[in-house]
């Protein structure tokens, strides 16, 4: 069975497509508990609509594909720790575990280096908006690609 790492490559590979494509680089792969993929998104906020994170967009897959045991066991593989707004639609559809390339606070002390305005909701971890969903991350041999790629969108 692959590992975390192999995922989050993909991820990270999503990334890279979502900047290609003019939009902020976050990638995330939902993952069955056999460890089929089962749906994959980047992010595409670019259209003006703020909310169209790849986790939130994965949230709303599996709460129209899966059956809440499979929502479950589920793991979704993400390059950037979610957000407040994605990691409370993953708890109310009853994702299971969340695993993560880069953290909310590496992003947020990259953002602050480029010279980046705060965003318009508070940073919070994972843990502090949804306590009862596993986590695993940081993954430091990721997190060189993650900041280039932030960099890249930011400072070109």
């Amino acid at each position: 069975m692959p590992t975390d790492v192999y995922y989050l490559e993909r991820c990270v590979d999503l990334a890279a497509e979502a900047l290609a494509a003019g939009d902020e680089p976050f990638g995330s792969v939902l993952v069955a508990a056999d460890g089929a993929i089962l749906a994959q998104d980047r992010n595409r906020v670019s259209g003006g609509d703020d909310t169209r994170h790849p986790e939130f967009e994965l949230a709303r897959w599996a709460a129209e594909n899966l059956a809440p045991a499979d929502r479950a066991t589920a793991t979704v593989y993400t390059s950037g720790e979610h957000c407040p707004m994605c990691s409370a639609a993953h708890a109310w559809v009853g994702l299971g575990r969340i695993v993560y390339a880069a953290s909310t606070e590496q992003l947020s002390a990259w953002l602050t280096e480029f010279g980046v305005a705060p965003g318009p909701v508070s940073p919070l971890s994972i843990r502090q908006v949804a306590p009862n969903i596993p986590v695993t991350g940081p993954f430091p041999e990721l997190t060189d690609r993650i900041y280039a790629l932030h960099k890249q969108l930011h400072l070109g």
